[in-house]
Formats: structure tokens, sequence, C-alpha cells
């Protein structure tokens, strides 16, 4: 498998898996949105928490130049780890939440 489908292969693997974590407040449904042809990945609450409406990205992965792009990711884990023990080198994810001038500062890729 080549890497780029080993990449696709890997994020929906694990965004399956952290979809199936159900908020425990309000009417919360989990959607997971696996876009192929782009190579956009997400997993969305969406519902109502009371009065408050809740319409919400908790993860957002993109592969993008030949690397894991994490874009947004609000889960208490770390996408970003868990590709990691999956074998992922850091140097092929991008935390695209950081600034690009922060970026340097970690051990990830910075492009």
């Amino acid at each position: 498998m080549d890497k780029l489908n080993q990449y696709r292969s890997l994020v929906k693997q694990v965004l399956a898996e952290q979809s199936q974590h159900q908020p425990i407040h309000g009417q919360i449904e989990v959607q997971l949105l696996c876009n192929e042809s782009q190579d956009d990945y997400q997993i969305f609450h969406l519902g109502w928490d009371e009065d408050d409406r809740i319409h919400h990205c908790l993860v957002h992965v993109r592969l993008k130049d030949g690397k894991i792009w994490v874009e947004n990711d609000d889960t208490e884990v770390g996408i970003a780890n868990i590709l990691v023990e999956l074998g992922v080198a850091k140097a092929e994810i991008v935390l695209a939440y950081h600034a690009p001038y922060l970026r340097h500062f970690s051990e990830y890729a910075v492009s």
C-alpha cells in the first residue's frame, strides 16, 4: 500500500474510533465526514444542549502535499498522538492549528 493510501486508511480508522465517543450533555449527534476525493476528514457534533445550538467541528484532518494536516483537534488524547502510536512519523504530521511561525518549536512537521 502506498503512503497516501496508508494515511487515508489510518485517518479513517482513528476518526471512526473517536466518533464513537458520545457527548454526555444534551442531544448531540456525532457525524463522521469522509471526503476521500478531496482527502478531507472531519468529526462534527450537531444538536442541542438545553437552549444552546451545537454545531462544532471536533476534528478536521486533511491529506495535503503527502502529509497529514491536523487542522483542528478538540479531542482529549490528540489525533496526532494516536497517529504516532500507529507508526506515522512526526515529520509526516503538520499541526496546522498552530501558526506557521510556531510550528518549528514542535517535533512535528512545519508544512
